[in-house]
């Protein structure tokens, strides 16, 4: 697409649907590639019984008669996203058409109702006085975690009533619960419950659509569909509003994403890491450090396979496996993690199948494959797991959401192969989340304790496996989710331990949550927001989404951890299941600066690590070549990466591949 003095201006990322807050302003959830800000309807068509003028970068609609009329933008797109705020009066109708394509009969596209609560999706054909002369309803839903959507059954086969077109979350989806969700202990979550998604008469909503291949995707204020659409509807085209009834209709901040185009940026990784790519192939979505062959030197793990240090060009699998195809494919090892569980000096490797771990045990230097054991008694539900000693005896204990609770487990150093036990912590009616789960001291007296996004967990005086623990609601995250690993420490030296998380691990968000004490010592907590989305001042004016792992450690060895993150890239297969889920996969460091005159005492300022890595279920730092900085492992569907950190005091040169 070529750059043009009209009313459009050029930027470059890419876009995906999601539900948002509108606060008065369009949230925006893609960076597009034209938008319109000027008074001048330019290079647009009018057809049909409406005026259209455009005033300080508003787009206004009259119809001269109820069967008003069309505003065909001045591009063809055929793989689209738009996204717009709009305002009808009262009795007006409004819509939007993809893909106008001008034909023997007429022109011929997809148009959405957006009017109204009342969400309707229809192949149309309109005349050239710019009349609706047919109109075919589109129902069969085309599903949300693919591309494409699925064939159509066989006629024995079909369901009763039809397929639906999709309801709420189909575009992105909400989950936990606002305030007032509550169960049998009468648990009221903390965060602001969703905007309200209805239409709203005379009052500015958001509408977003998409279109790819053959599914279809719209939402109005959050709320929407993905239905399935057939080179019959039309093709390519461009653009077009729609103005009927009896009331103007008025658009603003229009923007378009041409997703014909994606942007593969060229490698790039920070002087301060050299990269290691030592596996091509998606094996899983974690990568552990570990002494598996019992040389003194570290080796890493991903999925069914260890790499073999210091060279890690040699690999033996620990399971039968074959690499997955990340467009069509979900791995099953979402975490790997290593250690010596056996207690008999070979690193052992817990591998999280689908969500539940197992076993593998070290065949200790045998040429074969390790033996497996399924140790947990209970099914994990969340995607999100935190390794971390919670009872004291030197072993990292599994802390996960389970179906409707939160749960800790730990090992029998008795039988280790045998059933672990599991410990509830939470009680009755406390939801668990799939995303989201932490473990650290937050009370300061030397216990460690449980945080998920509604809240955290107090370990007992009597220790850990007394239960349930004290709950002290809170709100870490985003419409009760969160990210990743929800992590713990001083983030700005006042000795309290704060609460660091990402917001959303399939959307935006990162933020701190500054420890407060009232005077009796109750604690509570401030959040400070680092990044949100691309309408946002962000920390360094970096954006990214899907921030589904997340870690700390430092990195630069001034003795103040950093937070590690990224994006987790084709996180739903290749789909435009995700917020912004064509981006960039890239990988940061946020170093933590502490600074009086920092909202809540801190800063933290975002510095690339690399952005053809991104992230997976888990990042895990260890220091593999012992010369004193943490090195950075990840596994994505990328592939296998180390990012070898620099020493305190030491030098490399930025790299670019």
């Amino acid at each position: 697409m070529s750059r043009k003095t009209t009313a459009f201006i050029l930027t470059a990322f890419t876009a995906v649907v999601l539900s948002v807050d509108l606060g008065g302003q369009a949230a925006r959830t893609f960076a597009p590639d034209w938008t319109f800000k000027g008074s001048a309807l330019t290079g647009t068509q009018q057809v049909g019984q409406a005026t259209w003028r455009a005033e300080n970068g508003e787009i206004v609609g009259t119809p001269t008669s109820p069967e008003g009329g069309w505003l065909l933008l001045d591009k063809g797109y055929q793989d689209v996203q738009f996204a717009a705020l709009y305002r009808c009066a009262a009795a007006c109708t409004a819509g939007v058409m993809v893909r106008s394509e001008k034909g023997a009969d007429g022109t011929r596209g997809v148009y959405t109702l957006i009017s109204g609560d009342e969400r309707t999706t229809a192949a149309v054909t309109v005349d050239a006085q710019g009349k609706i002369t047919n109109r075919e309803p589109l129902a069969r839903n085309a599903g949300s975690m693919a591309r494409f959507a699925p064939p159509l059954p066989p006629p024995s086969a079909a369901p009763a009533g039809g397929a639906g077109g999709g309801g709420r979350g189909a575009a992105g989806g909400r989950g936990g619960g606002g305030r007032g969700a509550g169960g049998p202990s009468g648990f009221v979550s903390m965060f602001t419950p969703p905007p309200d998604s209805s239409f709203k008469a005379n009052d500015w909503n958001r509408v977003e659509v998409l279109v790819d291949a053959d599914v279809f995707r719209s939402n109005v204020n959050g709320r929407g569909s993905a239905v399935a659409i057939d080179g019959a509807t039309g093709n390519f085209g461009p653009i077009a509003l729609y103005a009927g009834g009896s009331g103007e209709v008025r658009f603003k901040e229009l923007a378009i994403k041409d997703l014909a185009r994606r942007i593969t940026p060229a490698e790039q990784t920070a002087s301060r890491f050299r990269a290691q790519h030592f596996e091509d192939f998606y094996l899983g979505w974690s990568a552990a450090a570990g002494d598996f062959n019992h040389d003194g030197v570290g080796d890493v793990t991903i999925g069914n396979r260890y790499y073999l240090g210091p060279g890690f060009t040699e690999s033996r699998e620990v399971y039968a496996g074959q690499p997955y195809n990340p467009a069509k494919d979900y791995s099953p090892a979402m975490v790997n993690y290593a250690f010596d569980y056996t207690g008999d000096g070979w690193d052992d490797i817990l591998v999280v199948e689908s969500r539940t771990p197992v076993l593998y045990v070290n065949p200790k230097g045998e040429s074969r494959r390790w033996t497996r054991y399924a140790v947990f008694t209970t099914p994990v539900t969340s995607e999100s797991i935190m390794f971390k000693d919670i009872d004291g005896d030197g072993k990292p204990d599994v802390t996960y959401g389970a179906a409707s609770s939160v749960q800790w487990v730990s090992v029998d150093p008795a039988n280790p192969t045998g059933s672990w036990k599991t410990y509830t912590v939470s009680q009755p009616g406390v939801p668990s989340s799939i995303h989201g789960i932490g473990a650290g001291d937050i009370s300061g007296d030397g216990k460690v304790d449980i945080i998920a996004p509604h809240g955290w967990w107090e370990q007992p005086a009597a220790g850990p496996t007394q239960t349930p623990w004290t709950f002290h609601q809170g709100a870490f995250g985003r419409n009760g989710n969160a990210g990743g690993n929800i992590e713990v420490f001083d983030v700005n030296g006042d000795k309290l331990p704060d609460v660091v998380t990402a917001l959303a691990a399939h959307g935006f968000g990162l933020a701190w949550y500054e420890q407060k004490r009232d005077p009796a010592g109750k604690i509570s907590f401030v959040e400070h927001l680092i990044m949100n989305d691309f309408a946002s001042q962000n920390a360094g004016g970096v954006t990214f989404s899907e921030l589904h792992a997340l870690t700390i450690g430092d990195i630069d060895s001034d003795g103040i951890p950093d937070i590690i993150t990224g994006k987790r890239h084709w996180a739903h297969l290749d789909s435009y299941t995700d917020v912004d889920g064509q981006g960039a996969p890239v990988l940061y460091w946020y170093r933590t600066v502490r600074n009086p005159k920092a909202p809540g005492g801190a800063d933290f300022v975002p510095e690339l690590i690399n952005n053809r890595s991104g992230v997976g279920s888990m990042i895990q730092l260890a220091d593999l070549n012992k010369d004193g900085a943490l090195d950075v492992m990840t596994a994505t569907s990328r592939g296998g990466h180390i990012f070898w950190n620099t020493p305190r005091g030491g030098s490399r040169r930025s790299s670019q591949r």
